[in-house]
């Protein structure tokens, strides 16, 4: 089943949550909304469910138009972050709920409804609590009996409002890995809000970036990551150093290196930020002669100061301080990745000198305000 969004436009008062949001999402496919609070990615998901009504714009499902069909009509399935179960219902009870208040002509029987939640229970791998209630179930248990309720309806549509939000570090950890296994046995059209960049980018097939009510970037998570298509999802995924700079005719100086910038051939002396992602910095000890300074090797690489070293496992995170930069109020640390190995190597400690040049960059011209 796909689903298709064209030019939706949501507000609420004064402020619009959606402005002319276009998207397909493909058969089979598990799509993450990603973005900040107010991006809104939980608007556009509840549009899509039927919960709420856009101001513009259609919602397709397999190309049929569902606009203004009901939510009962448009056969999703919806998970909420709060899992929503009944507590004064069993397990199984809960699981079969969708089931019973179908019309009596479309209610399968007792026997049947018995049978499909312990297949649905099973798939979950939580079949032996069938006859417990939600209130004796781990936040992760609770979570996956409210997926198995949804999936009981048979919906062409699987609908996920922060669905590991409420849970611990580890238990997301385990539950985000078991629900890719999960899509991949049943392909299911899937579509999960998230603010977890990491939940994203380690279980959806693509990616839509959202800001400020707008699409900034759809893509494969590689995509996303390795070639952000602006500044904010430069920003917002994971960690990057900022190097500001100016453009002039496909060149660039950026920190006091100057590099090619082939993609800005028109450019006239406009100001320009560099965005380098910590892994993406190679970093060298200084000679013991070398008579550089502050700029660098001939405008190839800068010199900083090790202003704190910290060591997590396999990784060393390195904090440095440009050399040039005198006002301590002012300045930019610069943080740089290195593996451990290459760090044992350095030799390195707080107060030492070295070299950093990036190795991989991406630029941006400044707005001027």
């Amino acid at each position: 089943m796909s689903i298709e969004v064209r030019n939706l436009s949501k507000r609420f008062g004064s402020f619009s949550a959606l402005r002319d949001v276009s998207l397909e999402v493909r058969p089979g496919e598990l799509l993450a909304l990603l973005g900040p609070s107010g991006s809104g990615k939980t608007t556009l998901l509840r549009v899509i469910a039927g919960l709420e009504t856009a101001d513009t714009g259609q919602v397709l499902f397999h190309g049929e138009d569902a606009t203004n069909q009901h939510v009962r009509e448009r056969q999703v399935g919806f998970v909420f972050q709060h899992y929503a179960l009944f507590r004064n219902m069993s397990i199984l009870e809960n699981v079969a709920f969708g089931l019973r208040v179908r019309p009596k002509k479309f209610r399968p029987s007792d026997e049947e409804i018995r049978r499909r939640v312990h297949e649905l229970l099973k798939l979950v791998q939580l079949d032996w609590l069938a006859d417990r209630y939600p209130h004796q179930l781990s936040g992760g248990q609770r979570q996956r009996i409210a997926l198995a309720r949804a999936l009981a309806v048979e919906p062409n549509v699987l609908l996920l409002d922060e669905p590991f939000g409420a849970l611990d570090a580890r238990v997301r950890k385990e539950l985000r890995a078991w629900l890719r296994r999960l899509h991949d046995d049943m392909h299911i059209t899937s579509v999960f809000v998230t603010h977890d960049q990491e939940e994203a980018l380690e279980v959806a097939d693509r990616v839509v970036v959202m800001n400020e009510g707008r699409i900034e970037q759809i893509g494969t998570p590689d995509e996303v990551y390795e070639r952000p298509a602006s500044p904010f999802v430069y920003e917002f995924l994971g960690k990057v150093n900022l190097f500001h700079g100016r453009l002039h005719r496909g060149r660039a100086w950026v920190g006091g290196i100057e590099i090619d910038a082939p993609e800005h051939p028109e450019a006239e002396e406009l100001p320009a930020v560099a965005y380098v992602r910590p892994h993406d910095i190679e970093i060298e000890r200084i000679p013991a002669v070398s008579g550089l300074n502050g700029d660098g090797d001939s405008g190839t690489s800068l010199v900083a100061q090790v202003s704190h070293v910290l060591a997590i496992g396999p990784v060393v995170r390195l904090e440095l301080i440009r050399n040039g930069d005198k006002d301590k109020e002012h300045q930019e640390l610069i943080e740089v990745e290195i593996s451990k190995e290459r760090f044992r190597e350095l030799n390195l400690a707080r107060g030492d000198e070295v070299l950093i040049k990036p190795s991989r960059f991406d630029l941006f011209p400044r707005q001027i305000h």
